[in-house]
């Protein structure tokens, strides 16, 4: 054992012969005599190297020795739904921010196995705390060094965790957040945000489907209230829900909602460490609206509780609150009116039924007194009509006579003067008349296009136009053009 663990362990010293000699007398199972190898003698096989190793380890860590081991979980492998085993990668404190990048390159790396025998109970009891192992998380790990022979690995066998370390380091942490959310004035901020009198508008942040989402929406739809929810559907529990609810709450915040709600049904302590995440929790401190909480069984508080405008211990309760604000302000704003106007009514109709009798009879008084007068009245004009009517109408009728005496000359002459002024516009027209200007021999000449031609200007030579007599036709095909500067200086003068 001597000789070959200070051959194992110092690989600068190539088997000699005085090396040979040393360990001829005993040569260990599995090396190759020479006769069989040609080389030299103590030349080791894989399996003696391993059973070095193993020798080596067993000096200083006896089989069964058990070890504490504190470091930082870069990776975890939960096989629970499979083999049951776990499996983790540690790595010293502080070196995991270095990434997997970081592997391979001087990062000591401890592999650790359990298996399902311990797993399974150990999982059951991290549950029940409400721990789950994630990267990053510092771990005090008890077990044993092992050999793995098969991939020539040394790893450590899991056989105790200590929880109570983690929960004490988990709670500091959870402390530690707290006081950075009170000194950045985020702890009770959302408390400040108003919340309606009717909060009819609900947003709802939730998983569709859970006992939680449907005891919430049923004391909502069981109220005699128009609620009208809208639902950002997030799962509620696993790596991805924290970052999923603190979107949903940022999402919701820039609808018209007049209060979010945050609910989960109950589950053990693990199932809701989403909602003891710092994104979680700033996304609620910092909404504009304001935000309840429903989350849990009686006696779980979340860091989400903590920061929410108000909390409930579980969604039903969240629900009920809300129905009961609303329920509150009905009975205030209309319910205690609606009976108060109830109990006064019959005395208000009985007071206007006495006052609407007196009205009646004196409106019928006055009614019968001002027909009476106006009656007088229309018998006295009647009788003055009777007696002007004749004289007003001989004299209407004298005067009619005389309108109707000088009616008609004046009309009769007034129509012979606007027939002289009809001839004497037809006379004009007529003069006028392009036929006639034709049929006195002269000619209206035109483009190919139809437009009049005015002047030799508008002409080129190689045109084509029509020529128009009284009694046809006739097309041409401009050779020439000559343009008179003297007759176009007359217009210019003219113009």
């Amino acid at each position: 054992m001597s000789g070959h663990g200070q051959q194992l362990f110092d690989p600068e010293a190539p088997p000699g012969p005085a090396a040979a000699a040393r360990e001829a007398p005993a040569v260990p199972a599995g090396a190759v005599e020479p006769e069989e190898s040609g080389g030299p003698a103590g030349v080791l096989s894989i399996g003696a190297l391993y059973d070095e190793v193993e020798g080596a380890l067993a000096s200083v860590f006896p089989r069964g020795r058990q070890l504490w081991v504190r470091g930082e979980i870069q990776s975890v492998s939960d096989q629970s739904g499979r083999s049951g085993h776990c499996y983790l990668d540690l790595v010293d404190p502080g070196e995991g921010e270095r990434g997997p990048a970081a592997r391979g390159r001087g990062v000591p790396v401890l592999k650790v196995k359990c298996w399902s025998r311990t797993w399974g109970p150990m999982r059951g009891a991290l549950v029940k705390e409400g721990i789950e192992l994630t990267e990053g998380m510092v771990v005090v790990l008890r077990g044993a060094i092992n050999l793995y022979r098969p991939k020539g690995e040394i790893d450590f066998t899991l056989s105790e965790l200590d929880v109570t370390a983690l929960l004490g380091r988990l709670a500091a942490q959870r402390a530690a957040l707290l006081r950075k959310l009170e000194a950045e004035g985020l702890l009770r901020r959302n408390a400040g945000v108003p919340v309606p009198d009717v909060a009819l508008r609900v947003g709802l942040v939730a998983s569709p489907g859970t006992e939680g989402y449907r005891d919430f929406l049923s004391q909502l739809t069981g109220s005699p209230f128009g609620f009208s929810v809208q639902v950002v559907p997030v799962k509620v529990q696993g790596r991805d829900a924290p970052g999923a609810v603190a979107l949903a709450i940022r999402k919701l915040c820039r609808t018209d909602c007049d209060v979010l709600v945050v609910v989960r049904g109950g589950g053990s302590k693990a199932d809701l460490t989403a909602f003891d995440t710092e994104v979680v929790a700033r996304a609620i401190a910092t909404a504009t609206k304001p935000v309840w909480t429903g989350i849990g069984h009686t006696g779980d508080e979340s860091l989400a509780d903590i920061v929410a405008g108000r909390s409930y211990i579980t969604p039903t309760e969240c629900g009920h609150e809300l129905v009961v604000r609303v329920g509150q302000w009905w009975e205030a704003k209309v319910g205690l009116p609606a009976a108060a106007l109830a109990r006064r009514v019959p005395a208000l109709l009985a007071d206007s039924q006495r006052r609407d009798t007196a009205a009646r009879g004196q409106l019928t008084m006055a009614t019968r007194n001002h027909l009476r007068l106006h009656r007088e009245r229309l018998g006295r004009r009647a009788g003055g009509v009777v007696r002007q009517a004749p004289l007003g109408l001989a004299a209407r009728q004298t005067g009619l006579r005389s309108v109707a005496s000088r009616l008609g000359p004046r009309a009769q002459g007034h129509l012979t003067s606007e027939v002289e002024r009809v001839r004497a516009w037809r006379r004009l027209l007529t003069a006028y008349d392009v036929d006639r200007q034709l049929e006195r021999g002269y000619t209206l000449t035109v483009g190919a296009d139809g437009r009049l031609l005015r002047s030799a200007r508008e002409v080129a030579v190689g045109d084509e136009v029509v020529t128009r007599f009284a009694d046809g036709t006739t097309r041409a095909r401009v050779l020439g053009c000559e343009v008179r500067e003297d007759r176009r200086a007359e217009k210019e003068e003219e113009q």
